[in-house]
């Protein structure tokens, strides 16, 4: 569906419909939807335009927002001010506006321990992250209700990676060559779109093999679902619930994507389908592959052609542009500051001539592991995660007594976990050989302690993947890929950022996500 045609009219809807809702508020209630709602369509242009309303729209009298349910939480307005600085200040707990929604920000390890060992049926990770991407109008409604391919990516995916690996590294290598041609001169490369492609080709050659993986509009198919899915969940958002049913269809990306993916997916599923049928789940030559795997732990009502393609959208949403945004700020790191790179080329090159390219000669390069951790602390993805809804009718309080009651959100906050010194001495620079350190000084190279600070082990003052139970279940695979990638581009190529200045381009923030520098280009030289 076409929205540029109807844009106006939904954002002068949107206006009205918040100046009913709140009526004491001001007309910047009503500049901040409209502006809102084109940012999210028209990208950054307006961006500024919307942070200056946004600001005079939080600095609002409180009782603009009568309806908030989580009155009782210490406010504080400027959404990142509040997490990234106020932090050092309380270290427990408060609120903040969302345009939608408010947002309880748990501070404290006591917090968010509590949030880690709470059951799903009182805090809601599905039911947090489901609102916050208006799933049942974006992904599909499975995404909450029956989240089955979490169990595929935690096993099956997992289990496959030491099998695969072969494919990953062949995939990865060919992908560079492929977007970054062999050069003895310097060449621009755009970083993060580049590496947008190499991310989606490498998932895409697990998720549906070599033929589609490498296929131009199956693979653009896949950056842009994502993007779009990001964009119009903000929109749908910005109604009220008694509308959604009637926006949410309107706007959603999902109909578009369905429809190309068909193009591409219904004869391989198909045939897939078939031959399960004809031979039973274990026939000679079964591709061992997303496929394969969902089919496996799929229902009788989710084992049709399109409930397949929506599985899989799903898992492409959560699989590309995350992985994308970290290895690209690992990538700025790197060429900014050029002095890694020989330890850990020589690191490799002992891994690689004891076990070759696999996942075991990953796995002992400590210095790369550390490396892509610290870059994920510097610059994770959001300044909070671990989101959560109270689903417990009787509300859910926390062991220093703080009530939220049914229907609240909640999250962590990241960002400022990570730059606290508290948990690391100087935490405002980046030290890509940090937590090679920490291993070796708690239980050395190899022992039993040695996994404690690697890249894919969550932990109270390490929150990108989350915690406990509801941790990222894609992050083995996600972290294979990245440290392949790294491998790949420092073995392979030189590196520097344009002008060579040393400093890393700055990462790019709208609300509370923290992406990569999406205009910096980075300079390659293939390796004599």
């Amino acid at each position: 569906m076409e929205t540029a045609p109807m844009v106006t009219a939904l954002a002068l809807f949107v206006g009205v419909v918040v100046l009913i809702h709140f009526k004491r508020s001001s007309v910047c209630v009503f500049r901040s939807s409209f502006i809102w709602i084109l940012s999210q369509l028209w990208g950054h242009r307006v961006q500024f335009l919307l942070t200056a309303v946004r600001s005079t729209t939080f600095a609002t009298r409180q009782e603009l927002y009568r309806l908030d349910i989580t009155r009782h939480i210490p406010l504080h307005f400027q959404l990142l001010s509040c997490v990234l600085k106020r932090f050092s200040q309380h270290k427990s707990i408060f609120r903040v506006p969302y345009l939608d929604k408010w947002v309880v920000v748990l501070c404290s390890p006591e917090l968010i321990n509590d949030l880690r060992k709470a059951r799903e049926e009182d805090l809601s990770a599905a039911h947090g992250f489901g609102a916050t991407l208006a799933v049942n109008y974006t992904l599909g409604a499975g995404f909450v209700t029956n989240p089955y391919h979490v169990r595929v990516i935690q096993s099956s995916l997992t289990r496959s990676i030491s099998a695969r690996f072969t494919d990953i590294h062949d995939e990865i290598s060919t992908a560079f060559q492929d977007e970054i041609k062999p050069s003895n001169d310097w060449v621009a490369v755009p970083a993060l779109r580049t590496v947008l492609r190499i991310v989606s080709r490498t998932s895409s050659r697990l998720f549906v093999g070599i033929e589609l993986c490498r296929n131009t509009d199956y693979r653009n198919l896949s950056i842009e679902f994502a993007e779009d899915v990001i964009k119009r969940a903000r929109i749908i958002n910005l109604f009220p619930d008694v509308l959604k049913p009637l926006v949410g269809p309107m706007l959603s990306p999902k109909p578009r994507a369905m429809a190309r993916a068909r193009r591409h997916l219904v004869p391989v599923i198909e045939e897939r389908l078939r031959m399960d049928n004809e031979y039973g789940a274990d026939w000679d030559g079964r591709p061992n592959d997303m496929i394969s795997w969902l089919l496996e732990h799929a229902t009788d009502d989710e084992r049709t052609v399109d409930k397949l393609i929506e599985r899989i959208l799903m898992i492409n949403f959560v699989a590309i542009h995350t992985t994308a945004n970290s290895f690209t700020q690992a990538l700025y790191h790197l060429a900014a500051a050029p002095d890694y790179v020989t330890p850990l080329r020589e690191e490799l090159e002992t891994a690689v001539r004891e076990d070759g390219w696999s996942k075991a000669a990953m796995g002992k390069c400590i210095k790369l592991d550390s490396f892509l951790r610290e870059s994920q602390r510097f610059n994770g993805v959001s300044a909070i995660n671990m989101n959560r809804m109270v689903t417990n009718p009787a509300g859910f309080t926390f062991s220093d007594g703080t009530h939220l009651p049914h229907g609240s959100f909640m999250a962590a906050a990241t960002y400022a976990t990570h730059h606290d010194d508290a948990h690391y001495a100087h935490a405002e620079v980046f030290d890509g050989f940090r937590f090679a350190r920490m291993r070796a000084g708690d239980g050395g190279e190899g022992g039993a302690e040695s996994v404690k600070f690697g890249m894919v082990t969550p932990d109270p003052t390490f929150l990108s993947f989350g915690l406990g139970r509801h941790a990222c279940p894609g992050r083995f695979f996600a972290v294979t890929e990245l440290k392949v990638m790294l491998a790949h581009t420092f073995m392979n190529y030189d590196i520097k950022l344009e002008q060579n200045s040393g400093i890393r381009p700055p990462s790019e923030w709208f609300g509370t996500t923290c992406g990569a520098n999406r205009s910096a280009k980075v300079l390659f030289r293939s390796r004599a």
